[in-house]
């Protein structure tokens, strides 16, 4: 008995909430390293051959798959090895295709309604690039925002996210990577106070995406659609950076409905369109989060898969293997008798 005690105590050890929290610190150093490493790579690779307008791609690729090989090691390391598609968070099922088109339309849905005020308002001067170079780079553009805001996902509400919700629970977990999703926006981009609590209250949004699917793939077609419909087909900032390559929109007037250099993101618009898109988001995921989420109903607490005894199986093959025992037939009634003479004496 006391020979298997170090093995039990050590997978308890790698299942229990801190070594769960030791991974998602892990996990979430390696992300911000990660990034840091692809953005200098990028710049490199795209100095070096003069190609600077594919910087953003190559960085969001180089990190998806810098992320996919740390995880990957995390994994092996926590004794519970996986594939990159499950580590990312974007397992393979039947329905992704159709939550990712479910996720872009709720995100194309909740900028259309954020944007729909200023254009109402007057507030919104287009200016149009159609020279050949912005027409070219534009599908470039999309590509890049399709890889990037994937990999932002997976940071967020991917590995580091499911680490921390065995950890502390979903409630304080989605609570704590939103904050730090905020926290990012903010120190990078210099968002005022009410970007930043509009930034935690995105973050929740896509973190419910993620609960009631168990799966990036409508929070990452949420992610998609909110940045390029915002930064590219509106013209609009995106957390206070450009990503249109045709047109530029410039937003003037109260503050609380342009959200001034920052864009959207810091109009108070948004948090009503967040709050009337989370119950469309909850209305939408019932049945994914009753075929992905639940756990799988085993009748009475106990698998119905048992096997026979052996010595019950032991029988049977050796009944199997007997050869067939002869049967004689006998005929209803005596030789030379019919059935209707009467007994004899």
């Amino acid at each position: 008995m006391s020979s298997y005690a170090p093995e039990l105590t050590t997978a308890r050890a790698r299942t229990g909430r801190g070594f769960q929290f030791l991974l998602f610190l892990g996990a979430l150093i390696w992300s911000f390293s990660s990034r840091l490493l692809s953005e200098s790579s990028a710049r490199g690779i795209t100095n070096r051959f003069n190609v600077d307008w594919a910087t953003p791609l190559l960085a969001a690729l180089f990190l998806l798959f810098l992320l996919a090989i740390g995880y990957s090691l995390l994994e092996i390391f926590a004794r519970r090895p996986s594939s990159a598609r499950l580590v990312l968070g974007l397992p393979q099922r039947p329905t992704a295709s159709r939550e990712w088109l479910l996720g872009a339309a709720l995100g194309w849905g909740i900028v259309v309604f954020t944007v729909l005020p200023m254009a109402l308002a007057g507030d919104l001067h287009v200016t149009f690039w159609l020279d050949g170079r912005s027409l070219r780079f534009l599908f470039i553009n999309l590509v890049a925002v399709a890889a990037f805001t994937l990999a932002d996902e997976v940071i967020f509400r991917g590995y580091p996210f499911r680490r921390l919700i065995e950890s502390i629970g979903p409630v304080a977990a989605t609570l704590g990577m939103s904050t730090l999703f905020a926290l990012r926006h903010a120190l990078h981009y210099g968002a005022g106070r009410s970007a930043i609590l509009l930034s935690i209250f995105t973050g929740i949004v896509f973190s419910v995406a993620w609960l009631r699917t168990h799966g990036l793939w409508m929070a990452w077609g949420m992610r998609f659609a909110w940045t390029a419909s915002m930064g590219i087909l509106f013209g609009l900032p995106v957390s206070g950076v450009d990503h249109s390559s045709i047109l530029q929109t410039t937003a003037i007037g109260s503050g609380w409905l342009t959200g001034y250099d920052y864009g959207p993101e810091g109009s108070l618009v948004l948090f009503l369109a967040l709050a009337i898109g989370l119950v469309v988001l909850v209305r939408i995921t019932r049945d994914y989060a009753w075929r992905y989420t639940h756990p799988p109903i085993v009748p009475g607490g106990y698998p119905m898969e048992a096997q026979p005894p052996a010595a019950h199986t032991a029988m049977e093959q050796a009944q199997q293997n007997r050869p067939p025992a002869l049967v004689q037939i006998l005929p209803s009634a005596p030789e030379g008798r019919s059935a209707g003479d009467p007994p004899d004496a």
